[in-house]
């Protein structure tokens, strides 16, 4: 892997933004207005529900948190888009550019996208609804690196669906990540779901992150369990996603379809 390859097309990917408004509503208007409009709703509710404490706390809590992991998704997604709708992956690989190069560089771009986002939503909060992401403490360090590289798992299998399956399959980059939020239990703990899919949500590393935000709001004690699990998810989950992404490159290759993407 070579790192000037991996700064060049994160260059190239950064240059979009300079004087493209979609681009940066993207990173900054989106999450505001997201922010904006569910912390209303969430202070609506918090009136009718006095007698759950903390409230406001949670909801805003896991809406900043899942936004990063939506984000990180994103910004892997969205970076193979810009290459398919500027019809330059043949140009991409034709070049040494490799595929873990091309990843590296997608990551960064992810990493990138999230610190904007964190930053946007985290003084948002504050200004307007008095809430301090940092409440969570040292915790919110191993939270927030795991929703990221979940992000990055399911942004690379939707990559690989959308270069194994062409434009058909771009509706995946928007919507992929919502197939997750059921069993991420994001707004609701993992209790409340049918014994059948706390199975499912068992094996899905966010949900293990929300449950331990849960557990650190409440002051029931320290999530190590829940972050050990999500960890060990994590680490199956996006060794798995970079294999399958090699082999679908691999067989797109050989098919020659990676010329015909976007076509």
């Amino acid at each position: 892997m070579k790192l000037h390859r991996v700064v060049a097309l994160v260059s190239r990917h950064l240059y979009l933004y300079r004087r493209s408004l979609p681009r940066i509503m993207e990173i900054f208007y989106w999450p505001f207005l997201d922010l904006v409009i569910w912390g209303f709703i969430t202070l609506y509710l918090a009136k009718y529900q006095p007698h759950v404490p903390g409230f406001v706390t949670f909801f805003l809590g896991a809406l900043i948190l899942w936004d990063m992991l939506f984000r990180s998704q994103q910004g892997i997604t969205i970076s193979f888009l810009e290459e398919l709708w500027a019809r330059n992956l043949m140009n991409l690989f034709a070049s040494p550019l490799t595929p873990a190069e091309f990843l590296a560089a997608t990551i960064a771009m992810s990493i990138f996208k999230v610190t904007c986002v964190s930053l946007v939503m985290g003084v948002c909060a504050w200004l307007f609804y008095d809430y301090n992401v940092l409440v969570m403490g040292l915790w919110l360090f191993p939270f927030v690196v795991n929703l990221v590289v979940t992000g990055w798992s399911i942004g690379v299998l939707t990559t690989s669906l959308i270069m194994r399956f062409g434009q058909e399959a771009e509706v995946l980059a928007w919507s992929m990540v919502f197939l997750f939020q059921p069993i991420s239990c994001v707004f609701y703990p993992l209790d409340v779901l049918p014994t059948w899919l706390k199975a499912v949500a068992w094996v899905n590393p966010a949900a293990h992150v929300f449950e331990g935000m849960r557990a650190v709001l409440n002051g029931t004690g320290a999530p190590v369990a829940n972050l050990i699990w999500a960890c060990s998810l994590n680490a199956v989950m996006l060794m798995g996603m970079i294999v399958l992404f090699y082999k679908t490159f691999a067989y797109c290759k050989v098919q020659g379809s990676l010329v015909r993407i976007g076509e």
